[in-house]
């Protein structure tokens, strides 16, 4: 049973969301200033802020199964620091395969400083709405098999789609999945009112 106070928390993370998804999409031209409005009560009123998403490969093993598993992904419509943080498990699009998405873990915003353990590499200053991202995988090699940014470098953050909040590996084996402190206190009255193991096992395909 879902507490009030949870319910609340959880309206205004939706109203949040959808007040950010509407401007947005007017931003993009997409509806006009009239129609903000209720674009905004639209989607708080009949949207969800989850999805599901099908995970496969070892590199984000142990946080999710090697032989796939079904996530729980929040979605962020605007990704930037006030909204995703380093230690968070997000969903973005792959900057090699333009149809493709990957999961990995937010490793440095902007204004980091990145020194790699190849001197070989010079330091660098990650620009604004830039990011790092890595697999968590730490027994495949970095830039072989891990497909991350000592790959591809860089990647922006409007990349970002989500956060993977929860994890089914198998119908016995699932969980959050540990993210910042921050992210996870603001994702808990979501996961709490959205979450439902039935359906994540029902769509499960391994």
């Amino acid at each position: 049973m879902v507490s009030l106070s949870t319910w609340f928390r959880y309206i205004a993370h939706k109203l949040e969301y959808s007040v950010s998804l509407s401007w947005k999409n007017y931003q993009r031209g997409q509806i006009s200033n009239r129609e903000v409005g209720d674009e905004v009560w639209k989607n708080l009123l009949q949207g969800r802020l989850t999805y599901l998403h099908w995970n496969k490969g070892e590199e984000m093993t142990p946080t999710t199964g090697a032989e796939g598993g079904t996530l729980l992904v929040r979605k962020i419509p605007a990704a930037d620091p006030t909204r995703v943080f380093v230690g968070d498990v997000i969903l973005l699009k792959d900057p090699q395969k333009s149809d493709n998405y990957l999961v990995r873990r937010l490793a440095a915003t902007e204004g980091y400083e990145m020194v790699s353990k190849d001197e070989k590499d010079e330091p660098f200053v990650l620009e604004k709405d830039q990011c790092w991202v890595l697999a968590d995988n730490e027994n495949i090699k970095p830039k072989q098999e891990a497909n991350d940014s000592r790959t591809f470098g860089p990647v922006p953050m409007t990349d970002i789609v989500g956060r993977v909040i929860y994890c089914l590996r198998t119908a016995v084996d699932h969980g959050p999945v540990q993210n910042s402190h921050y992210s996870m206190r603001k994702d808990s009255p979501v996961l709490q009112v959205e979450l439902d193991v039935d359906e994540m096992a029902k769509n499960h395909k391994a």
